[in-house]
């Protein structure tokens, strides 16, 4: 990852998206190292081991879990997604951990979450935490839950309907992982999508950008794009798997 895009994974102008599901855990590590204050270091260097040493939880909560709870104040919140991700993945949180992280925490701490996904569980086994974000109407979380987790687990029906609730919503498509080859040659897409620009031309309303993008990538004569790469847990390069 180059220092530009670095600095767009944890900057304050990009505090959106999926960019941090998308860049390797080692590359994260680096970046935010560089960044963060002497003390901030210090402390997420001690989080870090500590999770690493405790991942279980000792009496009501894991130590680890209060570190997450502590990361904006300790490291800025420019940097506290990063960090949080830093954590779990140290914490080898598996999916009844992310899932008790997602219940019980913020909604920074659920972006982080989902951020953490495709880092952490290769299966399809966290997807109620993707399907519960997609309901909110939190852009920072919905910007979040689309990324390679979903694009790699989420089935074709779910799927659609999260590409039409960034556009209700506002979200840039941008944000969707691998929207290139999961809306090719989709029909159905094409058709829910030319309804919704009904809908809005009715009202009066304008037809989002971002549809007439979406829309396009639909049409099956186009040239089908190559299968993304992505990093899957533990950093390892891994495709997107096939729509349901």
């Amino acid at each position: 990852m180059t220092h530009s895009h670095a600095h767009q994974a944890t900057s304050k102008a990009d505090p959106q998206g999926t960019t941090l599901a998308r860049t390797p855990l080692h590359d994260l590590h680096s970046h935010v190292s560089e960044h963060l204050g002497e003390a901030a270091r210090t402390w997420l260097d001690q989080a870090l081991d500590e999770a690493a040493a405790h991942p279980g939880a000792h009496g009501p909560i894991s130590v680890w879990e209060l570190r997450l709870a502590e990361a904006g104040r300790r490291c800025g919140p420019e940097h506290a997604d990063t960090v949080r991700i830093l954590i779990l993945h140290a914490a080898r949180a598996d999916t009844d951990a992310l899932t008790r992280v997602y219940a019980q925490g913020t909604a920074a701490e659920r972006r982080a979450v989902l951020h953490a996904l495709p880092h952490l569980v290769s299966g399809p086994e966290a997807l109620p935490l993707v399907e519960d974000a997609l309901r909110t109407n939190d852009t920072r979380l919905l910007a979040a839950a689309v990324g390679p987790y979903a694009a790699r687990h989420l089935d074709t029906h779910h799927w659609r309907h999260a590409v039409l609730k960034c556009l209700f919503t506002g979200v840039p498509v941008a944000e969707v992982a691998d929207l290139e080859r999961r809306a090719h040659a989709d029909a159905e897409l094409a058709r829910m999508l030319g309804d919704y620009a009904a809908e809005r031309t009715a009202a009066g309303r304008p037809v989002p950008e971002d549809l007439h993008r979406v829309l396009t990538l639909t049409d099956p004569t186009a040239t089908p794009p190559a299968p993304a790469a992505d990093h899957g847990p533990n950093g390892a390069e891994g495709t997107h798997g096939k729509e349901s």
